[in-house]
């Protein structure tokens, strides 16, 4: 029998700069902002990016009296500034060992399973026991990958002159694994989907040939492939700021949206659907 209690949603790739964090960032405010109560995790305690957009949010709230709404935040390594809620017991983690780390992430996602609605956690672009151990909490699976052979490399290895998928990664053996795991622990599932970020809006060969491995990727291994971030300059701007394009005309005001950032809300939106929950399914409500 699956587990009951809040949905975990675990954005996942071996490998930096693919978007995770921003993808995480903008899951969690559109939930919010669809009324749901949202915790976040940030287990990658080294870049600890996630928290650190969560950190300027705070600053921004602060400065600009906004009342933009944040998630209930923890993270599994030291703190990272002042106001951290990182560890329910306040103390420092910066001195656990591994099975330490590892009990208290358990933990945490057990508790926000408890306690929120939806639980989005990031994880880091290296493997590692405390990924991996994330990972096997996934309901939903999001991998971000940009849209190049070159990082279609982190989920299986193509043969360049065929065209053809040779076999699965590392990182598709792990989750396979993963999945075995959830399995056992109560039965669940892993819906996993990967979503092309900074795809550009002309077709191009590359694009093209994308589409086919994909699609061979997609039999093999069992991934949904859906469409994630256009190529836009405004999803690295928030950061310093803390906000997502779900929230900046609720922050600046409604002249604060052009027709791309429209459209770049309705690819958060798009994603949102994506993961196929009862009460997500629908549209974000426009504030």
């Amino acid at each position: 029998m699956s587990r009951l209690g809040a949905h975990m949603i675990v954005v996942g790739n071996e490998k930096g700069g693919s978007g995770k964090s921003t993808t995480a960032m903008h899951l969690i405010v559109g939930l919010m902002q669809m009324g749901f109560s949202v915790a976040s995790v940030d287990v990658d305690f080294s870049q600890a990016t996630l928290t650190r957009y969560l950190a300027n949010r705070r600053a921004f709230v602060k400065a600009a009296g906004s009342d933009v709404k944040s998630p209930n935040h923890f993270t599994i390594g030291p703190p990272q500034g002042p106001g951290e809620n990182d560890r329910e017991d306040g103390r420092d983690g910066g001195d656990e060992d591994d099975g330490a780390k590892a009990e208290r992430l358990r933990l945490l996602l057990e508790g926000g399973i408890i306690n929120h609605d939806v639980v989005v956690v990031d994880t880091p672009g290296s493997a590692g026991p405390l990924s991996a151990l994330a990972h096997s909490y996934a309901d939903t699976l999001i991998t971000p990958i940009n849209d190049s052979f070159l990082d279609l490399d982190v989920l299986a290895h193509v043969d360049g002159a065929r065209m053809a998928v040779m076999g699965p990664s590392h990182y598709a053996e792990m989750v396979w694994k993963q999945k075995q795991v959830r399995a056992r622990r109560d039965g669940g599932s892993i819906d996993w989907i990967v979503i092309r970020n900074r795809l550009s809006s002309l077709d191009s060969r590359n694009t093209r040939k994308m589409d086919e491995v994909l699609r061979d990727l997609s039999r093999r291994i069992g991934v949904r492939v859906v469409p994630g971030f256009g190529e836009r300059v405004i999803f690295r701007e928030l950061f310093l700021s803390g906000l997502t394009i779900m929230d900046l005309k609720d922050a600046i005001g409604p002249q604060a949206l052009g027709p791309s950032h429209l459209a770049a809300r309705r690819e958060v939106e798009d994603l949102i659907g994506a993961i196929n929950l009862p009460e997500v399914s629908r549209t974000v409500t426009e504030s």
